[in-house]
């Protein structure tokens, strides 16, 4: 009886718990193209890779520059949830005490600004907002909705 009774405890844990990192290794989010970030890209076509920005600074000559977020590194994967899954079946679910935060621990985020000039089109990559023809001009921020 309380053989049956540790049994079920085992089986309700592992179904309870088996699936977390199998989850997050489909979940993933693929990597964006980053080859596109080149002068004279459209800002739509930046967009279509990187989302919307995280925030942006306008310059009075209406150039901006936009900071991007993303993440790299961690693209979904079968293979890793096919072995997540076939570690949750052999040690009867306690794999997910190590594979969860393995899983957790996937990917890095990353950061780049985009300099647009008036006609948003890139102009820069990574460098500081300078305005066309005046270097001293302020700059306005505006924070973009995300």
């Amino acid at each position: 009886m309380i053989r049956e009774k540790i049994l079920g405890l085992l089986l309700i844990s592992f179904l309870a718990l088996s699936g977390c990192s199998v989850g997050m290794a489909m979940s993933g989010k693929k990597e964006p193209n980053l080859s596109i970030l080149r002068v004279g890209t459209t800002k739509g076509e930046v967009e279509v890779q990187l989302g919307q920005p995280v925030s942006v600074v306008t310059a009075e000559d209406g150039s901006q520059a936009a900071t991007y977020e993303f993440e790299t590194g961690n693209e979904p994967s079968a293979g890793r949830a096919v072995a997540h899954g076939l570690m949750d079946v052999v040690t009867l679910g306690l794999w997910e005490a190590v594979g969860t935060p393995i899983e957790g621990s996937k990917g890095n985020k990353r950061q780049v600004i985009v300099n647009y000039g008036p006609d948003e089109k890139v102009r820069g990559i990574n460098q500081p907002l300078t305005p066309v023809g005046d270097e001293e001009q302020g700059t306005e921020r505006k924070e973009a909705n995300t």
